[in-house]
């Protein structure tokens, strides 16, 4: 059996009046994420832990943000593809840790809901997915509540 590690990291900035997308779930908000897709933070540095654990670059190699085919698009999609890369390579998914880093709101409360549908998409048990939620102690540009940011890692497998 063979075991590779990848590493996620995105971050995004926050405006008034836009939707906020975090693991492939809607959260309330008064802010939501900047970006040429949904600005999905969590699933951009979860794609990009995959893709690098099996060494197939990152989400902006496959997903540019100068490709008018994206604008818009629902980062579950994005993930949905990387799997299939993954899959096509002989990978299995073995577990994913995430951090999220966010002011506000409070994500907390939507983590389940969170899990489940990274599950649906990847394919693997919820409890092979953690998901953590902190904030930057009002520092930074987190705490001015001006962006966002994630951190993914992903261990994957495949028999020799």
């Amino acid at each position: 059996m063979k075991f590779r590690v990848g590493y996620g990291f995105d971050v995004h900035s926050l405006e008034k009046g836009r939707e906020l997308w975090i693991g492939g779930v809607l959260i309330p908000s008064a802010k939501g994420a900047v970006g040429h897709s949904d600005a999905d933070v969590l699933i951009h540095a979860l794609c990009d832990a995959l893709l690098g654990a099996s060494n197939n670059g990152d989400i902006g190699t496959h997903f540019p943000d100068t490709d008018q085919r994206w604008k818009g698009m629902a980062s579950k999609y994005f993930l949905k593809e990387v799997m299939n890369m993954l899959k096509s390579k002989g990978w299995k998914v073995e577990n994913v840790d995430c951090t999220l880093c966010l002011e506000e709101p409070k994500i907390a409360p939507y983590i389940p809901t969170i899990k489940q549908m990274l599950a649906s998409i990847m394919l693997i048990d919820v409890g092979d997915i953690s998901i953590k939620a902190t904030t930057s102690e009002k520092l930074g540009y987190v705490g001015r509540s001006e962006g966002v940011n994630a951190s993914a890692i992903a261990l994957i497998s495949k028999n020799d």
